[in-house]
């Protein structure tokens, strides 16, 4: 009965050694959402074709379904076949914060990995990679960024582009009117209603503007790039167990080769809410960025 028994208290052992991630185990985020059954994920709602809302106000976008494969990894990590997605709508100026105090558990949107952020949150390896550029209709005679001297340029607030685009304007004494809108939707309306003569922003967001135009023809992405960037999801600081989830599920997702669907279906094909095509082929960047991913910021 002695050897039976030890035999029995070894076979327990051994499975409870097996299990990969018991609730006692597990800390910060990952322990979080096994208690709660729930993650929570931030989400945009006008960063097209990242993160936004369609005609039925649900989130869509390729940063989304990059979410998504971190949310399937997690039901598998941490055997929650029905772990429940929340969504909780973040703006530029309030992603940081709410990543921060626990509210969100992962944002992926079209937030820039750079090192000042990264102070404040941590990042996941890469998922995209912009070049900070101009929106502006064919008829402005804006061809680059010493055009705009003297003139209403729109930009959002809270964002990198804010920041490059006030530092220019002292630096190179350009004069410029910097209107700071609270979001790419109004930037834009800024832009199309003629209160302002460009749009700076990431290039990849400016061709989602366009394709939502009332004639996006009669618009024009240019200037010479002020900066590249890498976007990354944020999650919160010193939580290594659930950064190694979502870079994994990312990672899983460039090693397939899964993401190229991802990406066409987003850059390459008609997406909503006018099913126009933002014809906007993957860059060489974003190539090596899959080939090598990597958390580090651009700059």
């Amino acid at each position: 009965m002695k050897l039976c028994t030890r035999l029995i208290c070894a076979a327990t052992l051994a499975a409870l050694a097996s299990t990969p991630a018991m609730a006692a185990e597990l800390t910060g985020t990952l322990k979080k959402i096994k208690e709660t059954g729930v993650i929570v994920l931030g989400n945009r709602d006008a960063s097209i074709p990242f993160s936004y809302y369609d005609n039925n106000q649900k989130p869509v976008g390729y940063s989304v379904d990059l979410a998504n494969k971190v949310v399937d990894a997690l039901k598998k990590e941490l055997k929650m076949p029905n772990l429940q997605v929340k969504y909780n709508l973040v703006t530029s100026q309030t992603r940081i914060p709410l990543v921060q105090n626990g509210t969100v558990d992962l944002e992926c949107g079209s937030t820039t990995n750079n090192v000042e952020r990264q102070k404040q949150v941590a990042f996941s390896v890469g998922i995209f990679e912009i070049g900070t550029r101009l929106l502006t209709a064919k008829t402005s005679g804006v061809k680059d960024f010493a055009d705009l001297k003297g003139k209403n340029v729109v930009t959002t607030a809270g964002t990198t582009s804010e920041r490059l685009l006030k530092a220019m304007n002292a630096e190179k004494q350009l004069g410029m009117n910097i209107i700071s809108a609270k979001d790419h939707g109004e930037s834009f309306l800024m832009l199309e209603s003629g209160r302002a003569v460009a749009f700076m922003m990431d290039d990849a967001l400016l061709y989602g503007e366009m394709a939502k135009a009332k004639n996006p023809a009669g618009w024009v992405v240019t200037g010479k790039p002020q900066s590249f960037e890498i976007y990354g999801c944020m999650l919160r600081k010193d939580d290594a167990a659930f950064k190694k989830v979502v870079d994994d599920a990312i990672k899983a997702t460039y090693k397939s080769g899964e993401v190229n669907k991802i990406y066409a279906k987003w850059f390459t094909s008609p997406v909503p809410p006018k099913g126009l095509n933002l014809n906007f082929p993957m860059s060489e960047e974003v190539k090596e960025l899959i080939a090598k991913p990597t958390d580090k910021a651009a700059e």
